[in-house]
């Protein structure tokens, strides 16, 4: 049985019912939504989004925060940028070479980097690499696929 969704219309007109669409979807689009909601999502109802050969995503938008899976395989480059938002960076599976802050830092599956808000940095996977990292406040720039930087590249 479906349940209805109560949702505010951005406009400022009056709330109406509307039927929900599937968890993943809400969870993707429903980013700062008026009213704070518990959300339940396995990952594998999110649908993987290719960005290139080498990097797919998947992601989970809270009311603050943001959790992307990212799957980057051996010698995905992420080209260098920065962005408002702070990220943690945490390694499942893999190794993920960052160039950040004059550095060269190389972190491992069960390790975590930790990026503020406007720091540029690039990276690379040394191996086949599953990160999950978390943003805040969510990237719109993900949301509403204005990523150039991570399309098309290798």
């Amino acid at each position: 049985m479906r349940k209805k969704l109560k949702t505010k219309i951005s406009s400022g007109r009056k709330t109406k019912n509307v039927k929900s669409h599937s968890r993943a979807h809400r969870a993707v689009t429903k980013h700062a939504a008026s009213k704070t909601q518990l959300q339940f999502i396995p990952w594998h109802t999110i649908p993987l989004e290719d960005l290139n050969p080498l990097l797919q995503r998947q992601f989970v938008v809270g009311q603050e925060i943001m959790l992307a899976r990212v799957l980057l395989k051996k010698g995905c480059i992420v080209p260098e940028h920065s962005h408002h938002n702070e990220q943690l960076t945490y390694i499942l599976d893999g190794a993920l070479k960052f160039w950040i802050d004059g550095q060269e830092i190389v972190v491992h599956a069960g390790e975590v980097l930790c990026i503020p808000a406007n720091m540029p940095h690039k990276a690379e996977a040394l191996e086949d690499t599953v990160d999950l990292d978390v943003f805040s406040p969510p990237r719109v720039d993900w949301i509403n696929r204005t990523d150039q930087y991570l399309r098309g590249q290798r």
